[in-house]
């Protein structure tokens, strides 16, 4: 009578090697999502800011008279912004300052508290106009 030995079945070693390997796979697995949200978090807290550095940069001659000066203010959720308009004297360009619709410089900086540190969008455009116009009113 002869009898086969072969192994029928997994190893405890076999089990422990692959239960390892599924360990470290399902790791770097939520590393990655992870990862994602954060970035989705990011992008949405950035997105948020460019709105209000949009809407700020809109109001200077549209909303209120167009003076140079700086205006702060706050927004909900811990995002504070500065509004900068000045003159813009553009380098070489001496023509500029004797135009009777100068062009100002208005400058938009967002920032908000993220993590261990602050994140910040700022955004500029020129605008021309005379000081002190308002090129609309909304009723």
């Amino acid at each position: 009578m002869s009898y086969d030995h072969r192994q029928q079945g997994y190893s405890l070693i076999e089990v422990l090697v692959a239960f390892t390997i599924l360990a470290m796979a399902l790791t770097v697995l939520l590393k990655i999502l992870s990862a994602g949200l954060r970035n989705v978090d990011a992008a949405g807290e950035y997105a948020r800011a460019i709105s209000i550095a949009e809407a700020e940069l809109a109001v200077p001659g549209m909303l209120e008279p167009l003076h140079p000066g700086i205006t702060q203010g706050e927004e909900d959720g811990g995002y504070s912004w500065v509004r900068d308009v000045s003159e813009f004297r553009p380098v070489n360009r001496p023509e500029y300052s004797s135009a009777s619709m100068p062009p100002y410089l208005i400058a938009v900086e967002v920032t908000w508290p993220a993590g261990r540190g602050e994140r910040m969008v700022r955004l500029e455009t020129i605008r021309i106009g005379a000081t002190g116009t308002v090129a609309g009113s909304i009723q």
